[in-house]
């Protein structure tokens, strides 16, 4: 990692972003639950330096589900250097996470309004909804990243337990979030989840969590034609394997699995957190995506497999 200031893009790598980051094999490291960036032995790249901002969303608020880390973690910052200020949904044990963010975003100038909770309790949805909306005077991008990943090597490991709990936080949250938000956003708006790869194909590894993002991708869908009369689009952003805290918070995964993430992909290596970014910078910029509506950008490093 470069030690630049985030806000301030270092000039061209000497070689293209597609070869310059990490390959495998990756160290092997499993974490506790929820998973704490901070503890991570090889740090997920989430910076963007290479990344040059246009103000594409100036003026702008979100609300970034997860975005204490990984994924959520490099939106939230991409977004305040296009001009938005932030607030992020966060564990109250991730705060320290969080912190960094906050300070990170604070950095480009912009604010961050730190939000820490459950999302499995639709009351602490509708009241992250409603503090942003009162303390940084809007609501004008939703993103539902934040997700729960319980890992089965086994059928027979597979409880009802575990499923609840997969889909209370990944698609309950995002259904009590959407429903609180819209009503709240207006013309050229943004509504954007996280899914995964996994919701296109299946996993015999990730059984719940496949089929909670599954579902993510069609709720999108579904909600997207009510949610346009309004002005708003609403879209998916499918990552394939991604490293961040939550596969190493993920269980049960073989150490061979981990070591050689991402090493099934046709670029052969895990995406990075900043290369996924720039997607939902685009999805929610009116001005790049206004007629990209209730549709998934899979961006699996070139893995196609549909199963």
């Amino acid at each position: 990692m470069s030690d630049s200031t985030p806000g301030a893009p270092n000039a061209a790598s000497a070689s293209a972003q597609v070869s310059d980051e990490l390959f495998p094999p990756y160290p092997v490291q499993r974490l506790r639950r929820p998973g704490l960036e901070s503890e991570m032995e090889l740090a997920p790249r989430y910076q963007a330096l290479n990344y040059q901002p246009a103000d594409k969303l100036a003026g702008k608020v979100a609300l970034v589900t997860g975005g204490d880390s990984g994924i959520g973690r490099a939106v939230a910052l991409l977004y305040a250097r296009e001009g938005a200020d932030v607030a992020i949904v966060y564990l109250p044990e991730e705060e320290s996470d969080a912190k960094t963010v906050e300070q990170e975003i604070h950095a480009v100038g912009r604010r961050c309004l730190l939000l820490p909770g459950d999302l499995c309790d639709p009351d602490f949805c509708a009241e992250s909804v409603r503090r942003t909306v009162e303390e940084l005077g809007g609501l004008n991008i939703l993103v539902s990243n934040a997700a729960y990943l319980n890992s089965q090597t086994e059928l027979e490991q597979f409880t009802a337990e575990d499923f609840d709990r997969v889909f209370k936080t990944n698609v309950y949250a995002y259904f009590h979030l959407v429903m609180a938000a819209f009503p709240r956003m207006g013309q050229g708006d943004a509504i954007i989840a996280t899914a995964s790869e996994e919701a296109l194909k299946g996993s015999d590894r990730m059984m719940d969590y496949a089929a909670s993002k599954a579902a993510v991708v069609v709720f999108t869908k579904s909600i997207a034609p009510h949610l346009i009369k309004k002005g708003v689009r609403a879209n998916v952003v499918a990552p394939g394997p991604t490293w961040t805290a939550l596969n190493l918070a993920g269980q049960r995964f073989p150490d061979d699995y981990l070591i050689n993430l991402g090493a099934q992909t046709p670029l052969g290596r895990v995406a990075q957190p900043e290369e996924l970014a720039p997607a939902y910078v685009y999805l929610a910029s009116d001005a790049d995506s206004s007629y990209t509506i209730g549709e998934t950008i899979a961006a699996t490093g070139g893995y196609t497999d549909s199963r």
